[in-house]
C-alpha cells in the first residue's frame, strides 16, 4: 500500500465539502481558487463550465491532488450569472419560469504531476411557472446570493421545480458520480 493521497478542494463552497463527505471523503485542505470567471466572447456554456473547472484546478498551488469544479446555469446558449443582486436573481428566475434550463457542472482532478482529468454533468431542470409572489418569497430567503442562475436546488427552490433530468448533486455543485469516477481512478478509497 502506497503513501496516503493528499486532496485539496479548490472551492470555498460548503456544499461541495458536504457532497464529498457523502462519499466518505474529507479534503486535507481547502484552498479556494481565485480566477477571473468572465465568459469569453461567444463562449458556449459547456465549454465555459469545463474551462472554469480546469482553470480553478490549475490556479491552486497545493501538494497532491486538487479537486475543482464549476457549475453553470444556461438557458439555450446564454450563460446566467452567479447572482449578486436581487434584481439579477429576479431576472434569472423570471427567465427560467415555466421553462427548462441546463445545469452544467464540471469536475476536474489535477494530479501531482499537473495532468488533469475531467468530467461534465449535464442536467435539465424545469421550473414551474412562477408567480411574482413566488419569486418575491424566494428572493426574501436570500438563498440566491452568489448562486449560478439565482437559485439553490438544495433549499426552498426545490419546491418550485417540476422536474429534473440528470444529476441532483451536479445541480448542487459537485456531480457525485463523475467526482467518484475521477477520485477512484486516482486511487482514493471510496466505498
Amino acid at each position: 500500500m502506497g503513501a496516503p493521497l493528499h486532496l485539496t478542494l479548490a472551492s470555498a463552497s460548503p456544499r461541495r465539502r458536504e457532497l464529498l463527505a457523502r462519499m466518505g471523503l474529507v479534503p486535507d485542505s481547502v484552498t479556494p481558487a481565485d480566477i477571473d470567471e468572465t465568459p469569453l466572447k461567444g463562449e458556449l456554456p459547456r465549454a465555459y463550465a469545463l474551462r472554469m473547472g480546469r482553470e480553478k484546478a490549475m490556479a491552486v498551488d497545493a501538494p497532491g491532488h486538487v479537486l475543482a469544479g464549476d457549475t453553470v446555469v444556461a438557458v439555450g446558449r446564454r450563460i446566467l450569472p452567479k447572482t449578486e443582486s436581487e434584481a439579477e436573481a429576479r431576472a434569472c428566475l423570471e427567465l427560467m419560469s415555466g421553462r427548462r434550463h441546463q445545469v452544467l457542472s464540471s469536475v476536474v482532478l489535477r494530479a501531482p504531476d499537473g495532468t488533469c482529468r475531467e468530467r461534465l454533468s449535464e442536467t435539465v431542470v424545469r421550473f414551474k411557472r412562477l408567480s411574482s409572489a413566488e419569486i418575491s418569497a424566494y428572493l426574501a430567503s436570500d438563498e440566491w446570493r452568489g448562486k449560478a442562475g439565482g437559485y439553490a436546488i438544495q433549499g426552498a427552490a426545490e419546491g418550485l421545480i417540476e422536474w429534473i433530468h440528470g444529476s441532483h448533486s451536479g445541480v448542487m455543485g459537485l456531480p457525485l458520480y463523475e467526482a467518484r469516477t475521477l477520485l477512484k481512478a486516482a486511487g482514493f478509497r471510496i466505498g
